[in-house]
């Protein structure tokens, strides 16, 4: 099954609202396979207030939350057990690499791939790319728990 997923069908999903919601639309995904979201970078979020300010550049740790958000998401799209009426945290990131800064008016591509998962961990190799070009790459961990 692959598919498409709005903000509204994410929220059903994942427990993060607004500020900190940073998955913004899901583009395809396949279940166990991999799965492509936007995240459009806009000068408005509060945090540009305070980060570099003459020079805004989207925090690399907020890099790293939507592409665990992403994994998350595909997780819970990957087992029928889990899903919806499951939170899932995040258990790990390795190899974190950032390449180019991601700044306002970009449109943020992660691109998540699924490695493993056993028991309720599930791993994930992560990109995230602005224009073709790799801003950031890790590899995340994340764990289902029950609600």
């Amino acid at each position: 099954m692959t598919g498409t997923l709005d903000i509204l069908q994410i929220q059903e999903f994942l427990p993060h609202r607004y500020p900190f919601l940073l998955v913004d639309k899901v583009i395809e995904y396949e279940p166990r396979v991999r799965l492509l979201a936007v995240k459009n970078v806009t000068f408005n979020e509060p945090f540009f207030q305070g980060h570099f300010p003459h020079l805004p550049i989207f925090p690399g740790v907020l890099i790293l939350e939507a592409l665990a958000q992403a994994t998350g998401l595909l997780a819970a799209m990957s087992d029928d057990s889990l899903g919806k009426g499951m939170t899932y945290y995040l258990a790990g990131i390795d190899n974190a690499r950032f390449k180019k800064p991601v700044v306002p008016g970009d449109r943020l591509m992660l691109n998540i791939t699924y490695l493993k998962n056993k028991r309720n961990i599930w791993s994930f190799d992560c990109r995230a790319e602005v224009e073709g070009e790799l801003a950031a790459s890790a590899q995340i961990m994340c764990a289902a728990a029950v609600d």
